[in-house]
């Protein structure tokens, strides 16, 4: 298996083929999913005792498998938040592959973890955080949430000087906040109690102190983290984030911000404002996967002072003492929770070596002019409701007349033909429709026709 001879030539002369074609194609298809009874009727099984060879393998990959996944990079793949990675990235991801970098340690992966420092540092200036700050890139944001957390919940400790070693302690978010918070919260056996948002789903600073306010003194002493969004994934809207930091402040607890996909717009000038407070984090995460142009997995984790998230996650091992005889050696594997990693940020770090900051703020600015041009569409449509004003990149709109009926066929339907894939979402108990652009190929006219399905 581990020799290259003909047959290895060829497979690898077919795989770097499919995949530069699946990166140039212009658009890529939207495909879509199919039953469990259809691939194995399809697929069949594909794990046999003397192999399939890898160019059927390949096959059944492409003719197969991968049409049975949704392009996220399609300019009108809108739901959730999806992803637009540049070319550049995509490619530079085959290297980092073949290059069997071992990405925790500086020892094993100096050159890589130097060339993610300084991606993770083009994200630092733009928060705004110190010169000391710095991170690493974990799988996403459910894991940098988790990891930020237990930094912050380590320090509580160690400050309190034992007295909270076995206290569960208490994390404050926004009803709007992340589904990630709360399953971090039941990692950590920790609570989480949320503080009301406005009807745009923005923490209220009024709600949140109120809520301080009412806890007790015991329950006061067990806050270790207030968590802040900088675009929830919902609506896009972002809390306000120095009046978070004051609280925080007043509290003596750590001040975590997720913007894991709003993060992104601290790229734009024209949105820039909106972040003020983002700057005074102990701890921040951005996906560059979602709207910097990154594959998946890639979330930036930052920390305003790393020796915090250091003493919390390092491991302690035998064969692992040799990586920490160096005390300013920048481990990557000692900033979150896993030990094992991929050097995932080098991909970001290529496409922004290779295009640079100003085009990155460019792409950003695209997509938001879109989806403000987009906002003026809907809303200029009789059959439409714009919810809200886009703060970010994401419409939340309302078909008049429609029900959770309506909304599934059109929906499928959509998919189904291959024309976009866009699904419902809940506000304020109501099933509507949210629209999340962050590909600068996207383009008003890919709205206009989603907006002239939803005539009929």
């Amino acid at each position: 298996m581990h020799q290259h001879d003909a047959e290895t030539e060829v497979l690898t002369q077919a795989i770097v083929r499919y995949a530069v074609d699946r990166v140039r194609l212009d658009p890529p298809p939207l495909d879509g999913p199919r039953t469990l009874v259809d691939l194995q009727a399809m697929a069949g099984s594909t794990i046999t005792e003397r192999g399939l060879g890898g160019l059927e393998a390949l096959r059944i990959f492409g003719d197969v498998l991968a049409q049975a996944c949704i392009s996220v990079d399609h300019p009108r793949f809108l739901s959730f938040v999806p992803a637009a990675p540049t070319e550049a990235a995509i490619l530079f991801d085959l290297v980092v592959g073949a290059s069997s970098i071992y990405g925790g340690s500086w020892m094993e992966g100096g050159g890589a973890v130097y060339a993610e420092n300084q991606a993770l540092r083009y994200l630092a200036d733009l928060a705004g955080l110190p010169a000391a700050a710095g991170g690493v890139f974990v799988t996403g944001g459910t894991a940098g949430n988790l990891s930020a957390l237990i930094a912050a919940r380590y320090r509580w400790r160690q400050r309190a000087g034992g007295s909270h070693d076995t206290t569960r302690g208490l994390i404050i978010a926004s009803k709007g906040a992340h589904s990630s918070v709360a399953s971090a919260a039941r990692a950590m056996d920790a609570d989480v109690i949320n503080a009301a948002a406005d009807d745009q789903g923005r923490l209220r600073i009024d709600a949140l102190r109120a809520l301080v306010d009412g806890l007790s003194n015991p329950d006061r002493t067990r806050v270790f983290a207030v968590v802040a969004t900088s675009g929830t994934t919902n609506a896009g809207v972002i809390d306000p984030l120095a009046g978070a930091a004051d609280v925080a402040g007043e509290l003596g607890a750590w001040f975590h911000v997720d913007g894991a996909y709003g993060g992104a717009g601290l790229a734009a000038p024209s949105v820039r404002a909106r972040y003020v407070g983002i700057e005074r984090a102990d701890s921040l995460i951005i996906d560059p996967h979602k709207w910097l142009f990154a594959p998946f997995d890639c979330c930036a984790l930052l920390y305003r002072d790393p020796s915090a998230a250091r003493e919390a996650h390092t491991q302690h091992a035998e064969y692992l003492d040799v990586l920490h005889e160096e005390d300013d050696d920048w481990n990557p594997s000692d900033f979150a929770h896993h030990l094992t990693r991929r050097a995932r940020g080098l991909p970001f770090w290529f496409s922004l070596a290779t295009h640079g900051t100003l085009a990155y703020r460019n792409a950003v600015e695209q997509t938001l002019t879109v989806t403000r041009a987009a906002a003026r569409l809907i809303d200029d449509a009789a059959h439409l409701d714009l919810i809200m004003e886009p703060e970010l990149s994401v419409l939340l709109v309302r078909r008049v007349g429609w029900g959770p009926a309506q909304y599934r066929a059109w929906s499928d339907k959509l998919l189904a033909d291959g024309v976009a894939f866009v699904v419902p979402t809940a506000w304020a108990g109501e099933m509507v429709l949210r629209l999340c652009v962050v590909n600068p190929l996207t383009t008003l006219d890919d709205i206009r026709l989603i907006v002239d399905s939803l005539r009929s």
